[in-house]
């Protein structure tokens, strides 16, 4: 197979890379067979789907030139059940242990010198469930990138589906441009990176606001992690809409908005009149760019209004605030920032990107995306799928990461956390459900 280039883009989330910041994602699946399943079919099983995604064969190799470049190429020893692992976890006291043990896995980052991605079956867990745990490194892939991995590890799906998996999906064929096209769509992206340059100059927040109790960024370096588990009813979502309007992603960020408020406060700090802003990564592929492999990503701002005790104003704001950042589109405004990675040579990415992370907190508090999943059931050698977790890699001096997947009944939400910042997720957890119950109360 002949070698790659890592977008730049793709080249800035592995030079970011660092034992407290590691930059993978992370996805718990939950399973509920009828009967038990063997820990080492489900190992072989996994091991030879993986083998039939090409990017899961490939590893990073850098480049003399151009200086700092780095490609994708096939690994020679590579070898699928080495990436695949099995854990048996003990139940004591009802206490449900798959969240402290993921939180443990989720800490380790991935070898970078081999593919960037690892399993994790674990049994063992209360009513005969088990789990798979799956990391795929975030330079890898972005969001709608590790759905297709999904796509091709587990069963109940359409050939067509597992095929654009594998990497076998038709190819785009680019048409030929004119050299005075070229030019223009040179001038064209030239005003676009000063557009967006600007905004992200005028978006960012003197380093003096970032010392404020209320912000999130104030965490420590830590490669401890803390992850939370939170399951909403999607008809509760539903009904929310129905009754004030908006997109279920409104709604949920609306609920995360509450919830944040009522976490501060209860940390003894103050929320009143105080925002948290989020950036909310968007896919800018195209309609045939469900492919695994490369980040096609932009985003928007948003400020959560946690000053508001009322659940209805803050669904109210966040809804005229999204609406703005759809009206004006991913590829502007200061959110579209990850664009800016394009313009920029790889060897300032390898120089600067670690210093460029520490400046995140100049621009958002933290991050909060949706994962797509297909409106199908799913299943693992049978067994249905009940519950699929994502979790969103910790940008440098942040405390929460929020990932959101929405799933058959259900709206699954991942929080992650800095285990230095915040030793008890659960009080976080719980300020979730709170919020959208009392959301829920005025529909």
């Amino acid at each position: 197979m002949p070698r790659t280039s890592l977008s730049p883009l793709d080249l800035a989330f592995l030079c970011l890379e660092s034992e407290t910041a590691p930059m993978h994602m992370g996805a718990v699946l939950t399973f509920t067979p009828a009967e038990p399943v063997s820990p080492e079919r489900l190992a072989a099983l996994l091991a030879e789907r993986a083998g039939e995604i090409p990017k899961l064969r490939q590893k990073t190799r850098t480049e003399l030139f151009p200086p700092g470049a780095a490609t994708w190429s096939e690994d020679p020893d590579f070898v699928a059940a080495q990436h695949i692992h099995h854990h048996r976890v003990s139940t004591l006291y009802d206490v449900d242990p798959l969240p402290e043990y993921a939180a443990r896995w989720i800490a380790r980052p991935l070898d970078t010198g081999r593919p960037l991605w690892d399993l994790t079956v674990v049994s063992g867990l209360p009513e005969g469930r088990f789990a798979v745990l799956l990391k795929l490194h975030h330079a890898l892939t972005d969001g709608a990138g590790a759905y297709a991995v999904a796509v091709g590890l587990l069963d109940g799906l359409p050939l067509t589906a597992r095929a654009t998996a594998a990497g076998r999906g038709l190819a785009v064929v680019p048409q030929p441009r004119s050299a005075l096209g070229a030019v223009k769509d040179t001038i064209a992206q030239a005003g676009e990176t000063a557009g967006i340059a600007s905004s992200v100059v005028r978006a960012a927040r003197p380093p003096r606001s970032l010392v404020s109790p209320v912000s999130l960024v104030s965490a420590p370096a830590s490669a401890e992690r803390r992850l939370g588990f939170v399951r909403l009813p999607a008809a509760d979502v539903r009904r929310i809409r129905r009754a004030h309007g908006g997109t279920g992603n409104d709604v949920v960020l609306a609920v995360l908005a509450g919830a944040l408020r009522e976490w501060l406060v209860n940390r003894g700090q103050r929320a009143d009149g105080r925002t948290l802003r989020a950036l909310i990564p968007v896919s800018v592929r195209g309609r045939a760019g469900t492919q695994l492999g490369g980040n096609k990503l932009s985003g928007y701002l948003c400020d959560l209004p946690i000053g508001l005790d009322d659940p209805v104003r803050r669904l109210a704001v966040v809804r005229h605030a999204m609406t703005r950042n759809k009206a004006t589109g991913p590829a502007r405004g200061a959110g579209a920032f990850p664009l800016l990675a394009g313009r920029v040579p790889p060897v300032l990415h390898r120089l600067g990107a670690k210093t460029a992370g520490l400046a995140a907190p100049l621009l958002f508090d933290l991050v909060v995306t949706t994962v797509p999943l297909p409106p199908a059931r799913l299943a693992l050698d049978g067994a249905p799928l009940a519950e699929v977790y994502p979790f969103v890699p910790l940008a440098p001096r942040h405390a929460v990461g929020i990932a959101v997947a929405n799933y058959r009944d259900s709206v699954h939400i991942g929080l992650q956390a800095n285990g230095a910042a915040v030793p008890d997720i659960g009080s976080l957890r719980d300020a979730v459900l709170k919020s959208a119950a009392g959301l829920l109360d005025t529909a």
